[in-house]
């Protein structure tokens, strides 16, 4: 169910709108964000984050914005601090089986029902809700910029994401995964146009079908 009330940050306050919503009411609040849905391998990867009212730290901002070491900090931070939070994750498989973006929602779902509590809201980036969702929730374009649960999430997603595919690097040693995560860089294309896909690349992409010659 989609919130018809959208208040607006015009006022200039940080994480202004977030703290509109507790102004009327909502307590626990559930930031949803994902990483990895334009990678060319690996699973896409989402967070939710129920953060205690009043947190904040100077650094927290949407996780592109931040160093690899900024990130990981706050994941320490955050994973210590919030009320809750769980990671969710939709396989390559399930990528290649849904298309992106109803993977990307797959995984938002698992993030949302692992919590340990039940939100009185979902904050969710992007321009979509969560199918199936009974309670109240909002998509925010450019949330992980205008709320703070967002920009936790997203940056649990991120370091997750990114740590999972330093850890599936060398088990496909020619493709440099922990240095580019996955995503379409000048070495990876060049690496798929020398050795073709291995088993975690996401099939339906361009790039991997040009590769397999199809």
């Amino acid at each position: 169910m989609m919130m018809l009330w959208s208040p607006e940050d015009l006022t200039g306050e940080r994480w202004a709108r977030e703290k509109r919503y507790r102004q009327v009411g909502y307590r626990f609040i559930a930031g949803v964000d994902e990483a990895g849905r334009g990678a060319l391998a690996g699973p896409v990867v989402a967070a939710a984050v129920v953060l205690p009212e009043g947190f904040d730290h100077p650094d927290l901002a949407d996780s592109k914005v931040l160093s690899p070491e900024k990130r990981a900090e706050l994941y320490e931070i955050i994973t210590r601090e919030a009320l809750t939070w769980a990671i969710g994750e939709a396989s390559h498989e399930e990528v290649d089986a849904l298309g992106v973006l109803q993977a990307s929602l797959l995984a938002m779902a698992r993030a949302v029902t692992g919590l340990s509590l039940t939100p009185e809201l979902l904050l969710v980036d992007g321009r979509f809700t969560l199918p199936g969702w009974g309670g109240p929730q909002k998509a925010v374009v450019d949330g992980d910029a205008l709320c703070a649960s967002i920009a936790a999430a997203s940056i649990l997603a991120k370091v997750h994401r990114d740590r999972l595919m330093e850890s599936l690097s060398p088990e496909y040693p020619s493709y440099g995964f922990a240095r580019h995560k996955g995503y379409g860089t000048r070495e990876h294309l060049e690496a798929l146009r020398l050795y073709g896909p291995c088993p975690i690349h996401r099939r339906t992409f361009r790039p991997i079908c040009q590769a397999q010659g199809s």
